[in-house]
């Protein structure tokens, strides 16, 4: 009897470096043939692996063709298609953080709020999501898919553009302004209903879920291991970020206690430095690779 695989989705274009570099964290290592290769290998021989536009993989997915993949809501949301939001993963192509659609404008535009697109012309490739976003707001505008560079298209070929962003960097050098924002998009692993009514399957989708998003959570947290007097664990203890777990142990022979510790990165420095003040010391910092709690 053939051994099962689960047919997995990765996205090429801006969202493969960050996708390549979240599963090797977490122990998968994705091999190319070539830079035009669609079916690279993975070093596990139950996953087979191809290839896709993220705007194509929840359609694939929902239509059960391929069982998982990773893809964007917004895409998610275009495709209209059924399927599993399994983990988010947090990153869009540069770093881990949502990414928006927003409605963008000529600076000196008299387009002000959503209301003010009545009978107006929008460039999108985001074009079905905009159409439920406008009759959501019960406003009627024409909506014309964009093949690419959309900030070039106003004033003279649209009104107004929907256009995704991270920085706004892009609006703001084409002299646009951002009026709001139509979604907010992050990174899923999806699988469709049918690989999840397989329990062989569902259950490899779900470990998959679990190393990646440990990944991704391990990448926003550092451990922090300090040494506290023993006269001042319960105080130190009840200022330590709450709901993250934490290991006390007494060192022998001394009136010290080692104490470890999880945190945010971004957080860590400040609270380092208030540790420092509470009579901490031997303060280290280690990064996570991964990082689960049940």
């Amino acid at each position: 009897m053939a051994s099962k695989k689960l047919t997995l989705a990765l996205p090429k274009g801006s969202l493969q470096e960050q996708t390549l570099e979240v599963f090797k964290r977490a122990g998968f290592d994705i091999m190319f043939s070539s830079s035009r290769s669609y079916s690279p290998r993975i070093d596990d021989p139950e996953i087979v692996c191809t290839v896709l536009r993220p705007q194509e993989i929840p359609t694939y997915v929902g239509q059960g063709k391929i069982d998982a993949g990773i893809s964007g809501d917004d895409w998610i949301e275009e495709s209209d298609e059924r399927v599993r939001k399994i983990v988010d993963l947090e990153y869009a192509k540069r770093e881990q953080k949502k990414i928006k659609w927003v409605i963008a404008v000529p600076k000196d535009s008299p387009i002000h709020s959503v209301e003010d697109l009545e009978g107006k012309t929008i460039s999108t490739e985001l074009v079905g999501a905009v159409k439920s976003f406008l009759k959501k707001h019960k406003i009627k505008a024409k909506v014309e898919f964009s093949w690419g560079a959309t900030e070039a298209k106003p004033p003279k070929f649209a009104d107004a553009i929907i256009e995704l962003t991270e920085t706004g960097s892009s609006l703001t050098a084409n002299n646009l302004r951002i009026v709001d924002t139509v979604l907010e998009s992050s990174t899923k692993l999806i699988a469709s209903e049918e690989a999840m009514a397989d329990e062989w399957k569902k259950k490899k989708i779900e470990i998959l879920g679990l190393l990646l998003k440990s990944v991704v959570v391990g990448k926003k947290a550092v451990m922090i291991v300090m040494h506290v007097p023993e006269e001042k664990v319960d105080s130190v203890v009840k200022h330590l970020p709450k709901k993250k777990p934490t290991l006390i142990q007494k060192i022998a022979g001394e009136q010290t206690c080692s104490v470890m510790f999880t945190t945010e990165k971004k957080k860590s420095r400040i609270i380092i430095t208030e540790l420092k003040e509470k009579g901490c010391h031997d303060i280290v910092e280690f990064p996570i690779n991964s990082y689960t709690r049940s």
